[in-house]
């Protein structure tokens, strides 16, 4: 899923793109292979260091970066359309099915079945969870790159205040209770009522992020989660624990409301020491990191009374794959094989700033030392096994527009979740049928 992008995130990104173009990526050459991604700024240099370790090892093969505006799918299609597809393209778990649908991706199967022993060898050390996400109609469309389920980031100075211990594992899991008891002691309000510090603040996608504590109360969001036939907003369950999200605003008042995500974004408020926990992705840590006023750690999400034992996240995964239209698909195949293999996933690994998609970058001391501030390293590195899928239909874009609506309303307080067991669910699942 793109991470939303507000105004000083665009402008930065418009220097990422200058820093690329100035270090030789961006530049005309016909027969280099076009790379097509999204990235905040310091993920684009992540990638500078991928591509440039890759053409030392491969001077024959030159890349050409093309950055992605706010809205990858539209342009992915819109070059395509145009004839101009890029040879690699970044890959979201949520978007990817309605372009393999559409013919625009090779199965990469084609280069996979050739080289059986590369392929046992990168099975064995990646995680199911993520690869299969981005399997459709039996085909492997796009190979993962990394990993960005969602956790909680905590300050850890304001937790020893409050006497509470965050869990470690996901194995451990605290439970909504414990957690709702976090959230209250960590909340602080003026004389007035005013208030100065927030328990919890979600730098996320919000229907998302209460669909994750839906998943958390044991039932999943759509079944299945790939070419989903149903989805289980009506699943008491699931309801349950999207309303306890909502009322973490709207009744317990220890979360920001809609309104006060106006003013502030979550991660300036964590940043600020004025939200003692955020929920996010690993996308985050660079903006927390070595920061003298900050010291922080990463704990798991809480499971509610019907979920468990452990606690889960979204498979929050992006990908590479290869337009079947490339004239280069050799030399891009060759990209792909080295960004998403042990070599680029060990540079990933030592960047800190994704989380790899294959156990040994994950569990080498590159990607230790990287994160040497967390001691729940754990979270991340047993992130993947813990991830549940969320959706993945070419139709998805239609779906999101009325979950947004039908959720949104729950969110604000003005409906309750179990009423989207009604006109929300059923209008989801008649358009699920049609691409089944």
């Amino acid at each position: 899923m793109p991470m939303p992008f507000d105004r000083r995130t665009l402008l930065r990104s418009a220097a990422a793109g200058a820093v690329l173009a100035a270090a030789g990526c961006g530049g005309g050459d016909e027969d280099a292979v076009t790379f097509f991604f999204q990235a905040r700024p310091e993920e684009a240099r992540a990638r500078l260091r991928i591509i440039d370790e890759f053409q030392r090892r491969r001077p024959d093969i030159k890349i050409r970066t093309i950055m992605s505006g706010p809205d990858p799918l539209q342009q992915m299609l819109t070059y395509c359309a145009g004839g101009k597809c890029p040879d690699v393209l970044m890959a979201w778990e949520l978007l990817y099915a309605g372009l393999a649908d559409r013919g625009v991706l090779v199965d990469l199967r084609e280069f996979l079945d050739r080289d059986p022993v590369y392929a046992e060898r990168l099975w064995a050390d990646g995680y199911p969870t993520l690869r299969d996400t981005f399997v459709w109609n039996g085909g492997q469309y796009a190979l993962p790159e990394q990993w960005s389920g969602v956790f909680l980031y905590y300050n850890r100075k304001l937790f020893d205040q409050a006497g509470i211990r965050a869990p470690a594992r996901w194995s451990q899991a605290w439970s909504f209770d414990e957690f709702l008891a976090a959230a209250r002691a960590l909340t602080r309000r003026d004389a007035d009522g005013r208030t100065r510090q927030w328990g919890f603040a979600d730098a996320w996608v919000p229907y998302f992020s209460a669909a994750c504590f839906g998943m958390n109360n044991g039932a999943e969001w759509f079944s299945p989660a790939v070419r989903p036939a149903r989805t289980n907003l009506g699943d008491p369950r699931f309801a349950a624990g999207l309303q306890f999200y909502a009322d973490l605003a709207v009744r317990h008042r220890v979360a920001p409301s809609v309104g006060d995500r106006q003013s502030v974004s979550a991660q300036d408020l964590f940043r600020s020491g004025r939200a003692a926990m955020l929920m996010g992705g690993h996308w985050l840590y660079s903006e927390f990191t070595g920061r003298d006023d900050l010291d922080f750690d990463v704990t798991v999400l809480p499971v509610g009374p019907d979920g468990g034992p452990g606690a889960v996240t979204d498979v929050g995964s992006t990908g590479l794959a290869i337009a079947a239209a490339s004239p280069r698909r050799e030399q891009a195949w060759e990209f792909v094989k080295f960004a998403t293999g042990p070599e680029g996933q060990a540079i990933i690994a030592e960047s800190g700033l994704f989380v790899p998609v294959l156990e040994s970058a994950m569990r080498s001391p590159g990607f230790a030392a990287a994160h040497r501030g967390i001691r729940n390293l754990d979270v991340f590195t047993e992130g993947p096994a813990h991830s549940r899928g969320m959706a993945v239909t070419p139709l998805w874009g239609k779906v999101e527009s009325l979950l947004e609506r039908g959720c949104n309303r729950v969110l604000r307080g003005a409906a309750q979740a179990d009423s989207l067991g009604g006109q929300t669910t059923a209008d989801i699942d008649e358009l699920l049928r049609a691409a089944v």
